[in-house]
C-alpha cells in the first residue's frame, strides 16, 4: 500500500507560480514512476506530467503534457519521498484540481488532489 497527500494548491493570478507537492509513505521502495493528472469542471481527468524513479543512480526520466511543456518541472526527491510540481507561468486554463499518483507493483495510487485556481 502507497498513501499519497498533495500540498500547495492555492488561488494565483495569471502569469503567476505555484509548486505543488506530494508526499509519499507506505511501501514506498516498490513505487517506480510518479506522476500528476489534473481534472477541471467538466472534464475528464488530464495527464499531466511523469517522472521516471531513477533507478542506479540515473537521472529520473520526465515527461509533459503538451499544453505544460516549457512551463511546469516535474522532480522528486527520494530522500524526503517528495514528488513536486513546479508550476510557472499559469493561465485560466491550469485551473483545476490536481492528483499525484504513484505506480507500485502494477497498482496506481491516488491522492486526494489539491485545488489550482488561475484567476485575476
Amino acid at each position: 500500500q502507497v498513501q499519497l497527500v498533495e500540498s500547495g494548491g492555492d488561488l494565483v493570478q495569471p502569469g503567476g507560480s505555484l509548486r505543488l507537492s506530494c508526499s509519499a509513505s507506505g511501501s514506498i521502495a516498490s513505487i517506480t514512476d510518479m506522476g500528476w493528472y489534473r481534472e477541471a469542471p467538466g472534464n475528464q481527468r488530464e495527464w499531466v506530467a511523469q517522472v521516471g524513479s531513477g533507478d542506479s543512480g540515473g537521472s529520473d526520466s520526465t515527461n509533459y503534457a503538451d499544453s505544460v511543456e516549457g512551463r511546469f518541472t516535474i522532480s522528486r526527491d527520494n530522500a524526503k519521498n517528495t514528488m513536486y510540481l513546479q508550476m510557472n507561468s499559469l493561465e485560466p486554463e491550469d485551473t483545476a484540481v490536481y492528483y499525484c499518483y504513484a505506480r507500485s507493483m502494477g497498482t496506481i495510487y491516488w491522492g486526494q488532489g489539491t485545488q489550482v485556481t488561475v484567476s485575476s
